[in-house]
């Protein structure tokens, strides 16, 4: 990540602080945690070891940055959106990393995907991360892109864990790790969402919540949902 100075945080990207635990990135991302700590740290079932996919920030410390948090998210739209097998993306991030100089490639906006297939996109040229670092057909990955927010270097900063079809694919939720301590809250106003629902699960109206935190009832109808979904 590309390093400047932030407040509270010195000279630290906010972006790699160790900041959440396995719990609560699983809420945050609705991956279960025994998966993402197998992403992390790996883990050994009958037929082997599963050998880590994401590294954290401090090997000593076991929680995740928020720059983890994305890397699982894409690491899941790889493997479910687009069915990417595992094998293909620990080729994809070796042959990023070794022959093409791209660190953290799944934080990467020029990372693009097709079924079974991983891409880096890069000036116009866009190179198939496998063994053989071939050339194939241009093909713009929208799911994962659309739930992030990148800086002008490509990096995410924003993340929206959460859309449903259902509720017209409204980005009201938003992990930033610069704001809340990078905890979800809404976009509008940046309230907690898990503030929203105890204070309503203590009884308190739709209405009165909306009018206290300036939203509509909408989006303190979307925290709630959200956090009982978490």
């Amino acid at each position: 990540m590309t390093k400047k100075t932030y407040s509270i945080f010195g000279t630290a990207d906010p972006r790699d602080l160790p900041s959440y635990t396995y719990a609560q990135a699983s809420r945050i991302l609705r991956i279960p945690a025994v998966t993402l700590r197998a992403w992390v740290a790996g883990t050994t079932y009958s037929g082997g070891v599963f050998d880590p996919v994401i590294r954290r920030p401090n090997p000593e410390d076991s929680r995740l940055s928020f720059a983890n948090l994305v890397e699982a998210h894409v690491l899941r739209s790889l493997r479910t959106r687009h069915g990417v097998p595992m094998n293909k993306v620990r080729e994809a991030l070796a042959f990023a990393e070794q022959q093409c100089g791209i660190e953290r490639l799944l934080t990467r906006k020029e990372l693009k995907a097709t079924p079974g297939r991983i891409f880096f996109d890069e000036y116009g040229k866009l190179t198939e991360l496998s063994k053989g670092g071939q050339l194939g057909l241009r093909e713009v990955w929208k799911a994962h892109l659309e739930l992030l927010v990148h800086d002008v270097a490509g990096f995410p900063i924003r993340l929206f864990p959460w859309t449903t079809a259902e509720r017209g694919f409204r980005k009201s939720i938003v992990v930033d790790p610069l704001v809340s301590f990078g905890n979800p809250i809404t976009v509008k106003r940046a309230i907690s969402t898990a503030v929203l629902a105890d204070r309503f699960d203590a009884g308190e109206p739709l209405a009165s919540l909306a009018r206290d935190y300036s939203l509509t009832e909408t989006e303190v109808q979307d925290a709630i949902v959200y956090e009982r979904a978490a």
